[in-house]
């Protein structure tokens, strides 16, 4: 036997040494300590706690509250595959996510906490692919990321009537009544630079007011699937998944999730603002997801290579998103096509499959779930520029020599991600019978 195949059996033998030696830990806001042991009935205080002795293969139960990280610094990094669920009562007698909110909703007053972290969960595991973990199954459940008490938002401006904030700002600008500026992170990140070989699952999950991308995979090797979640009010992208292993494809599926109101980079409205996007060496499977309401697009296929990934886009419910249902390359240009019109990118390079999606028919499956001051100021959102020259005794000079004249622009938009509550956005669970979200279970 050479050397490779023994090591590869070596691998393996550890896989399953570690899957058969996994242990239950516990967490629990109101009733733990992080001088206990972690059991159902001494548990952990602190999430944080129960990470940093975690191994490979443990499940972490983490019962409801709203945890704020390490010295309240607003994140969790996750350097071991290992799994979490939370949506449990504080003695751990009943799970139900929606009832029992675990949270992750850190405060402005905190943003000063430095760190390497870029997401409000960091996973990030070892660089040296000898030495990274493989064989592992990662599952994601029952949590709530909001960034939204996190972010600064204008006292004034961008605010419909009756909204609780101004529209989101980026820093260093930052509203008075704030100690800092917004965080600008992600809800969910994994390193690029990360290597480990095994499975991810997100399900269950609430992302809401993301003040970056919500979820943004850089995967190495494995497969990842993003199912029966709730995005809404997020920045630039709801859903990224991208293969950071530049010989492998990566398979994914991202399936019964509703993607609302994805706003773009900035408050231009010019650029992102993308429910979805498939990236290169990845394999898409996006299917009976509600896809609606996003500021520029709700599937982005323009990033990359077309002819070096593949999408499958079938059984999707797709409704007034703002430019356009999908964007794609088309060479030599970007096309952009709703959904009747979805037969006309059949054959283009990447989509394998795109049938049965459809036009939402009775937007009023969603009454009493989207919250409707947010959606009347959205739908009737305008945005507009001006300039002004100025007249100043430096553009005279500039005149004279044949120098560019300088000006000031202004632009004015009736909002840009406000603040959505969070307990609306929990409602959209449920909403449309096979489509979406559906309730946890």
């Amino acid at each position: 036997m050479n050397k490779l195949k023994m090591f590869t059996l070596v691998l393996a033998a550890m896989a399953v040494a570690t899957n058969l030696s996994a242990k239950d830990i516990y967490v629990s806001l109101a009733n733990g300590k992080n001088k206990n042991a972690g059991t159902k009935e001494a548990p952990y205080k602190n999430l944080w706690k129960a990470l940093s002795v975690a191994q490979t293969g443990d499940v972490i139960h983490v019962a409801e509250g709203n945890y704020p990280g390490r010295m309240k610094c607003g994140w969790f990094k996750m350097e071991n595959p290992v799994s979490i669920y939370g949506g449990y009562s504080a003695d751990f007698a009943q799970r139900d996510p929606l009832k029992y909110k675990t949270m992750f909703q850190p405060l402005n007053e905190n943003n000063d906490k430095k760190s390497g972290a870029l997401g409000l969960l960091h996973i990030e595991f070892e660089k040296n692919p000898m030495k990274a973990p493989k064989g592992f199954d990662i599952v994601i459940d029952g949590l709530i990321f909001d960034d939204g008490f996190a972010s600064s938002y204008h006292a004034v401006k961008g605010k419909p009537e009756g909204f609780d904030t101004g529209m989101w700002l980026e820093g260093p600008a930052k509203n008075k009544a704030d100690k800092f500026p917004s965080a600008n992170r992600y809800s969910i990140y994994s390193a690029t630079a990360s290597r480990g070989e095994g499975n991810i699952t997100i399900r269950n999950c609430t992302f809401v007011n993301g003040s970056n991308y919500a979820v943004n995979l850089n995967w190495f090797k494995g497969k990842v699937a993003i199912t029966n979640n709730v995005f809404c009010n997020n920045r630039m992208i709801s859903i990224n998944v991208t293969c950071s292993n530049g010989k492998e494809k990566l398979d994914w599926e991202c399936a019964y999730n509703t993607v609302l109101f994805t706003w773009s980079r900035l408050n231009d409205l010019a650029d992102m603002g993308f429910a979805i996007r498939n990236n290169t060496n990845c394999n898409a499977n996006i299917h009976h997801n509600i896809i609606g309401l996003n500021v520029m697009t709700g599937f982005d296929n323009t990033k990359g290579n077309p002819k070096q990934k593949t999408t499958q886009l079938d059984n999707n419910i797709f409704f007034l998103n703002r430019e356009s249902d999908v964007q794609m390359t088309v060479s030599p240009s970007i096309a952009k096509v709703r959904v009747d019109s979805f037969e006309d990118l059949e054959g283009v390079d990447g989509i394998e499959s795109i049938e049965d999606n459809v036009d939402l028919k009775d937007p009023a499956i969603f009454k009493g779930r989207i919250n409707t001051k947010y959606l009347n100021a959205f739908l009737s959102m305008k945005y507009s520029e001006s300039t002004k020259l100025d007249t100043d005794k430096c553009n005279a000079l500039r005149s004279v020599l044949g120098l560019p004249l300088q000006g000031t622009i202004t632009t004015t938009c009736d909002m840009y991600a406000n603040r959505y509550p969070q307990e609306d956005a929990l409602k959209l669970f449920g909403a449309v019978t096979e489509y979406g979200a559906q309730m946890p279970k």
